[in-house]
């Protein structure tokens, strides 16, 4: 499971937040000062970090400098209050790669960070040919077979099963889906995400009713 570390001074901001990544099912680490996070993102190879800018001992944007003059590439999501602009165009310039102005939804939140996550090494690579059972799936071919048949799936069918074989082994909210997936915004109809999930099982399961 990716691993994230949240560098939040207010106790409560960082339960809420601590409790939503692990939800999601993340690694998480809480400090609670800047000193604490920099040394937390130096020993304990975070996949992402989420950091505060006002922060006792070490601001957020000294923590984000030092990782970058160290040579650290890890993906770096900064939180700002409102009205701090010029900490947001710091933060940018020093290395942050993307930035959430207080208050803020939760899903937001988590959205950016996948996003992250995607674009960076920190995220997982997804094998091009992939089995299971009697299922071979090559995503670089676009192409599926079960027993040795090719089977016809649709590129969204596709996206999905690639998005549900890198997170194996997770729960995985259909509006999780629907923002990586299908990469809405907002969830307009979840029952979309309930029959493209019918027919693929319908094409890879010998028996999807059970």
């Amino acid at each position: 499971m990716p691993k994230v570390l949240i560098v939040e001074d207010d106790a409560a901001m960082a339960t809420a937040l601590g409790d939503g990544f692990a939800y999601e099912g993340y690694d998480v680490v809480l400090t609670r000062d800047g000193e604490a996070g920099l040394k937390a993102a130096r020993e304990g190879a975070p996949d992402v970090i989420v950091l505060d800018v006002m922060m006792p001992k070490l601001s957020g944007l000294d923590v984000c400098k030092r990782l970058r003059s160290e040579g650290s590439s890890v993906p770096i999501i900064m939180l700002t209050a409102r009205g701090q602009e010029i900490d947001k165009v710091l933060g940018l310039k020093l290395g942050a790669d993307d930035y959430v102005t207080k208050p803020f939804g939760f899903m937001e939140l988590m959205a950016r960070v996948e996003a992250l996550l995607r674009r960076t090494a920190g995220g997982a690579r997804h094998a091009e040919v992939y089995g299971f059972g009697d299922v071979v799936v090559d995503f670089k071919k676009a192409e599926l077979k079960k027993s040795g048949t090719p089977i016809e799936v649709t590129a969204r069918e596709l996206k999905l099963l690639e998005y549900f074989i890198a997170h194996r082994g997770e729960v995985v909210p259909r509006e999780r889906l629907l923002d990586q997936v299908w990469e809405y915004d907002s969830a307009p109809l979840t029952r979309t995400v309930d029959m493209h999930v019918a027919k693929l099982r319908k094409k890879i399961e010998d028996n999807p009713a059970d």
